[in-house]
């Protein structure tokens, strides 16, 4: 059954895929009054969220709303920008991501992220997937084998790639390549995938791909995903939260967001009044 709302269609669960009420959900990220500022100027303003753990989060909003500063945030992204710093609390797994104890690297290992565009290093399939491991010290040649079908399996890549391993990554197509990314994210097994408008270069029938596989993905890793796209963002997600000027407006079952929004700027943004 479909219900409609503004110009979004939203597809009622299938009873063989239920999503569970927000009180079954674990955070796997919480968020407490965070805050990331660029000098002085304030781009994530306060902001209280759970990321639960297995489930897709989409992040919703206009553009500048602060979403993708906030996303970039969980795996420290923001340090490489000069002026930036954070306040309050922002915790994986109960640690805060920004206290004296952390190590950037292993953080970034259980951290991994999709940008917008695809980004392929200019090298074979194998060594783009390898890499990851590469550097966290795997040397032995028949176990980066191993995990490089693993994790082109697990982008749905494996059967596009698997006599192509020893090409240069950048002769594959654009869905191919966003997909290759997603598997070089998912070499180092990380416990949290961030992608950051991963579909907005691609064509419908690339982002239907990418789409199958966060379903696919969903259950085995915490996602959080940046999008503009609202219908995409009714269609993978369980989670939605809506941003507007750096302020986190309202989160909820995206069911509830796209169909009984709480808050009257939700209610403009998702019937297209704005944005």
């Amino acid at each position: 059954m479909a219900v409609m709302t503004g110009n979004i269609t939203i597809q009622s669960c299938k009873p063989t895929d239920p999503q569970p009420s927000t009180a079954d959900w674990k955070a796997h990220v919480r968020a407490e009054d965070f805050s990331v500022f660029y000098h002085r100027n304030e781009a994530v303003k306060k902001v209280t969220l759970d990321i639960p753990v297995g489930q897709v989060t989409a992040i919703i909003g206009p553009s500048g709303c602060g979403k993708s500063t906030l996303l970039r945030a969980i795996n420290r992204m923001n340090d490489l920008i000069p002026g930036c710093h954070t306040t309050g609390l922002l915790a994986l797994d109960g640690v805060d991501i920004y206290g004296p104890q952390i190590d950037v690297t292993a953080l970034r290992r259980k951290v991994g992220m999709v940008f917008q565009k695809p980004n392929p290093f200019p090298k074979t399939v194998f060594d783009n997937v390898a890499y990851g491991p590469r550097i966290h010290g795997v040397r032995r040649r028949a176990h980066l084998a191993e995990i490089v079908e693993r994790s082109c399996r697990q982008a749905a890549l494996w059967e596009e790639v698997k006599d192509r391993l020893h090409e240069n990554a950048l002769g594959l197509s654009g869905g191919q390549q966003q997909r290759l990314c997603i598997a070089r994210a998912l070499a180092v097994e990380p416990e949290l995938l961030l992608m950051d408008e991963p579909t907005s270069a691609l064509d419908p029938i690339a982002t239907d791909r990418i789409e199958s596989l966060i379903a696919e993905l969903r259950g085995r890793y915490t996602i959080a995903i940046v999008t503009h796209n609202m219908q995409q963002a009714a269609r993978v997600s369980n989670l939605t939260a809506f941003m507007y000027m750096g302020e986190l407006v309202e989160a909820a079952v995206t069911d509830r967001i796209f169909t009984n929004p709480q808050q009257r700027l939700t209610q403009e943004y998702i019937t297209g009044r704005f944005g």
